[in-house]
């Protein structure tokens, strides 16, 4: 099979999911361009989980965009609202939802795309284990391809088609953590937690760490991260 060489632009946070849905990007032979937004997350670990999983990728060039979005607030990652343990979730959108951010971070990343001449970009939404975002749905990324071809000089010129590769959509979390490993991928290099401690160990308890614990459990590996509640 001949190689793909095409540019990809890979939206990274430094999480589990946006790490494999690089490494799967690399595996199709991409060429990888990196992309993460310090949005005014209440901490900056996942920042340097970011760089960190950048440099494992081997990326050709890692983008870090500063983006307040403080000064909107309206989420417990962005505001003084407290971060939701496991058994406190409300029905409905939690309130670690950030408004409107898979549409801003996409409209980055095509930004970028677009000046690079790539139309790919990797995004490591799920619809399966997931908190119940609204732009972690299909129905979305679909809306948002539409978008992207009509909102651009060079889909109107026609000089390609924009396509955003969400390889991990429908997957469950122990299906992701075992693509990963397939992959070779280093997971100690990743960071999930939504309310860190002051060393930077993930809680144990919040919606994402629940859900990433209980990924590697069914998968039958061991998470190389440190939880507080490990120390307790």
């Amino acid at each position: 099979m001949e190689k793909n060489l095409s540019k990809a632009v890979v939206l990274l946070s430094g999480g589990l999911d946006s790490y494999t849905a690089g490494g799967m990007a690399k595996s199709q032979g991409y060429v990888c361009y990196a992309l993460t937004v310090s949005y005014g997350q209440r901490h900056g670990r996942e920042i340097d989980c970011a760089r960190q999983v950048a440099r494992a990728l081997g990326v050709c060039e890692h983008k870090v965009v500063e983006l307040d979005l403080r000064s909107f607030g309206g989420s417990a990652l962005t505001d003084e609202l407290a971060v939701p343990k496991w058994g406190e979730v409300a029905d409905g959108v939690p309130v670690t939802y950030v408004p409107a951010r898979n549409t801003i971070l996409l409209s980055l990343a095509l930004g970028w795309a677009e000046v690079l001449g790539a139309f790919d970009i990797f995004i490591g939404v799920n619809a399966v284990d997931y908190s119940g975002y609204p732009d972690c749905r299909g129905e979305f990324i679909k809306a948002f391809a539409t978008l992207a071809n009509l909102a651009t000089k060079a889909g109107v010129e026609s000089k390609g088609k924009f396509n955003i590769h969400t390889p991990l959509i429908d997957l469950r979390k122990s299906e992701i953590i075992q693509k990963g490993m397939e992959l070779g991928l280093d997971y100690s290099l990743t960071h999930s937690c939504y309310d860190p401690d002051e060393q930077g160990r993930a809680c144990g308890q919040c919606d994402s760490c629940v859900l990433r614990k209980k990924g590697f459990a069914e998968a039958g590996f061991v998470d190389p991260i440190q939880y507080v509640d490990e120390y307790k």
